[in-house]
């Protein structure tokens, strides 16, 4: 008899880009609550910016899931970085609404004539994140153009 092992492969999505703003522009749109709700399309419940606050986010139920993303701030560093956990999913899903245990991490960077912002989300679990995974990676894309045209309306 053979023991078989499974082996998963932990997945990063990151994204940069670079803003004609200063850092308190970008942190603004990153924490207000009512600006993240138009780039991320959901609304955070229960966001403040200080560690150890716990807030979710609502999206599409499936199978035993109920749709729930449970975060709690991790690391606030105002005008410079913030992070927080970002849990959902149910065990008993495969695909969408698989379980999720990740981290969202936003780091601000100042450089010539405006911020950097990098955007990491780590700790998809291949195989079982797949699908969140492959999603989230074009997703994350579109997220930070939004931060951006967002700021723009607040410069």
């Amino acid at each position: 008899m053979t023991d078989s092992l499974v082996q998963t492969d932990a997945r990063v999505i990151a994204v940069d880009e670079v803003f004609p703003h200063a850092p308190e522009t970008i942190w603004k749109t990153l924490v207000d609550p009512e600006l993240i709700a138009r780039w991320l399309r959901m609304t955070p419940v229960g966001f403040e910016p200080v560690v150890g606050n716990l807030f979710t986010y609502q999206t599409s139920p499936a199978g035993e899931w109920d749709g729930t993303i449970r975060c709690e701030v991790i690391e606030v560093q105002p005008h410079r970085r913030l992070a927080y956990s970002w849990r959902g999913g149910h065990v008993a899903n495969t695909g969408y609404g698989s379980l999720l245990d990740t981290v969202v991490t936003l780091t601000l960077e100042p450089v010539d004539g405006g911020t950097r912002l990098r955007v990491v989300h780590s700790g998809f679990e291949l195989p079982r994140n797949e699908t969140a995974y492959r999603n989230m990676s074009g997703g994350w894309v579109g997220v930070v153009t939004r931060v951006g045209e967002i700021a723009d309306e607040q410069a």
